[in-house]
This record gives C-alpha cells, sequence and structure tokens, in this order.
C-alpha cells in the first residue's frame, strides 16, 4: 500500500486556522465529502465517536483522526496542514498542524490498519514533518506526502 492510493491530490488542503478540534473535525469531514463523495454529517459524527475513545493526536504537531464509514468501499484520506495549530488534546499537550483524516469501509479489517500504519510511518518522520511545514501549496504538499512514503520503501 502507498499514501498516493489513499490520498487523491484534491484531497489536500491548507486552512490558515480553525477555532477548535470540533471545527477542524467538520473541515475533514467536508474535504472528505467534496473529494470521497461521503456524507459529511456521518463522517464528522464517527470521528467524534472515534475521539471518545482516546485522542488521535499521536504528538509532536501530527493528529490521525480516522473512522469507518458505510457508504465508502475503500480506505480514503484527506489531509489538512493548518498554517496556526489548534488544541487537540495530543498525547503530549502540543497543539497540532499536521492532519491525516483516514476513512474506512465499515468492514475493512486489515486494510484499515494497514493504512493507519503507513501514514503514521510517514509523519512520524521529523524531515516529512518539517518540509510539510515549511510548504502551503497543496500540490506541493502532496508530492512530499506521496514521495516521502515511496523513499522509505525503496
Amino acid at each position: 500500500m502507498q499514501i498516493s492510493s489513499i490520498l487523491r491530490p484534491e484531497a489536500v488542503k491548507v486552512i490558515s486556522s480553525t477555532s477548535s478540534k470540533k471545527r477542524l473535525l467538520h473541515d475533514l469531514g467536508d474535504l472528505a465529502a467534496s473529494v470521497h463523495h461521503v456524507d459529511p454529517t456521518r463522517a464528522v459524527e464517527a470521528l467524534m465517536e472515534r475521539e471518545t475513545l482516546g485522542p488521535t493526536g499521536v504528538g509532536h504537531g501530527v493528529a490521525l483522526p480516522h473512522a469507518r464509514l458505510g457508504d465508502i468501499d475503500e480506505v480514503r484520506g484527506v489531509f489538512i496542514l493548518l498554517e496556526k495549530p489548534v488544541n487537540f488534546d495530543a498525547v503530549d499537550r502540543q497543539p497540532v498542524d499536521i492532519v491525516f483524516g483516514l476513512f474506512a469501509p465499515e468492514d475493512a479489517g486489515v486494510e484499515h490498519l494497514k493504512a493507519l500504519a503507513l501514514v503514521s510511518r510517514t509523519l512520524r518522520e521529523a524531515s516529512i514533518c518539517k518540509k510539510l511545514r515549511a510548504n502551503t501549496d497543496p500540490q506541493t504538499l502532496y508530492t512530499i506526502l506521496t514521495e516521502g512514503q515511496s523513499v522509505q520503501a525503496a
């Protein structure tokens, strides 16, 4: 699995600021709806339900919110770079500015976990996060995300 198989260029967005974690989850749901044609209300509800199990802010300014949906047939991703970090109740209590949302079918087993592990490994690389934070062009961000993963696989 490669990031390019779950993330489309049009699913990458830069937002100057957002008011809260809840607003950010709405932004993720809206982006998923526009690119992957999911129900935005259900997407946001599923993300919020998942957050009640424990925060998906993994530390170092990175969050990996994820949820399962009934109206999607394969794992899909959306990416948001925030120009102004927001409190996300992350494990290290640091605000987040790199957010990779994953949506999987309700019956997705190992594919969902593989995608989550792939994104997590990629965004654990400090050099990739540094490049992401230094750019605000969505196409450049997409290239960084997809090339970074290819280099690691080589």
